[in-house]
């Protein structure tokens, strides 16, 4: 899963700056703390501890294998490279790949699926090239430690034994809203649960002289109209550069496949599951933070989710004007629950399954705002709070995604 954000912009956050576990008040770490930008800081928690998003991401892959038949649609649209074109590779791109497992198994199925297209097809099977993207602080040294060996001696190696891969790999750092590949020269664009993650929190929800100023919460579930607005905006602004680069790098007769959190609301103030998983619980928890007096109102207000859970005719209506693809299909699927829980009449369980899958994506920019001793003690009143309504997260928490299917017209 990915956030992004633009070169050339910054993102300012706890009052003006975004802290680091190490900063302290002093007005000259704040500025120098103030120009980091989101692109250069964000990722979900990485290594492999309890909190990591490896250890935390079993409903990701759950989700994506539920739309595999979606997947496989997609990719049987793709154009095949003709026999007298053998030479030229066949290239992968997940875009907002993360570190988990998740990304390795997609892959292994993307090129298995194209694999089988060109043996029925009586044509040369092409060599496989897939590139993991996210940004720059994305933990690729774990995501690589799980990547099984290159086949040597080529796919028959691969086909005799499960510890071989087939494709070359590589890693690419950087912002899927902006260009990553030369022009023409990818087959398959794979995206899953990460565009819903903005480039920037608008700047007008940090401005306390801006009616959409966000004051007193941290994400847009439930907020005013004009913040909801700003939101939908820097959405609906990031899928267009995002549309408009890839437009650029798909090869003709290429296919993109993107996943995003989504909502059946028309109303952008329901953010959805994504309302009930920043929205409520984790919201509450920043309140009491405020309240015991171990942070400022004006920290809780100057930090912000940057996620927006768009509508189908949000996210249509962006390709629609883009006008350089065609619509296969656009729907929205319902994924299921984030929270992956042993016994779910264990309140218990429930609570800490919360707090550490709401860590595991967001606990990055929490400890970067108020520092990692700080953000223990918020996601333990996070895992409290959700344990005494655990019984309505089994029932209520479900996650919505849009799912498109895109090919250059």
């Amino acid at each position: 899963m990915e956030v992004q954000t633009q070169s050339e912009k910054t993102t300012k956050m706890a009052g003006g700056g975004v802290n680091s576990p190490q900063s302290t008040s002093d007005n000259k770490d704040n500025v120098v703390v103030s120009n980091l930008k989101l692109e250069r800081m964000l990722s979900m928690k990485g290594g492999k501890g309890e909190a990591s998003y490896v250890n935390n991401s079993q409903a990701q892959g759950q989700h994506a294998r539920s739309m595999l038949h979606l997947l496989k649609e997609t990719l049987d649209g793709v154009q095949l490279i003709s026999s007298s074109d053998n030479d030229i590779p066949f290239v992968i791109v997940d875009l907002g790949c993360s570190c988990g497992s998740n990304t390795v198994y997609i892959i292994d199925v993307i090129v298995e699926h194209m694999r089988k297209r060109f043996e029925k097809t009586d044509q040369q099977i092409p060599e496989f090239s897939a590139f993991f993207c996210d940004l720059p602080s994305n933990d690729f040294n774990t995501l690589f430690q799980l990547l099984p060996p290159l086949a040597s001696n080529g796919m028959e190696e691969c086909l005799a034994s499960n510890s071989h891969r087939s494709y070359f790999a590589a890693g690419v750092p950087g912002s899927f809203y902006r260009r990553l590949f030369p022009a023409r020269s990818i087959d398959v664009f794979y995206s899953a649960f990460s565009l819903h993650w903005l480039s920037q929190v608008p700047d007008v929800v940090l401005d306390k002289q801006n009616v959409a100023y966000n004051k007193g919460r941290i994400y847009i579930h439930g907020a005013n109209e004009s913040t909801t607005k700003a939101y939908k905006k820097q959405f609906q602004s990031d899928l267009a550069n995002f549309l408009c680069a890839r437009s650029k790098e798909m090869k003709r007769g290429a296919s993109m496949f993107l996943v995003c959190l989504g909502r059946t609301s028309m109303d952008p103030i329901d953010q959805g599951g994504a309302g009930l998983l920043f929205g409520t619980h984790f919201q509450d928890a920043w309140d009491d933070l405020v309240q015991e007096g171990l942070i400022t109102s004006e920290k809780r207000d100057n930090f912000n989710i940057p996620v927006y859970a768009p509508s189908i005719q949000d996210f249509k209506e962006v390709v629609e004007a883009n006008g350089s693809f065609t619509i296969n299909n656009l729907q929205v699927f319902r994924g299921g629950s984030p929270l992956v829980v042993n016994h779910p009449d264990d309140a218990a369980e429930v609570g800490r399954a919360l707090a550490i899958s709401c860590r595991s994506v967001s606990g990055v920019l929490v400890d970067a705002h108020i520092g990692e001793q700080l953000g223990d003690e918020l996601f333990t009143r996070v895992e409290r709070r959700a344990a005494r309504h655990a019984k309505e997260l089994i029932e209520k928490l479900q996650f919505f995604h849009i799912v498109a299917s895109l090919s250059l017209v």
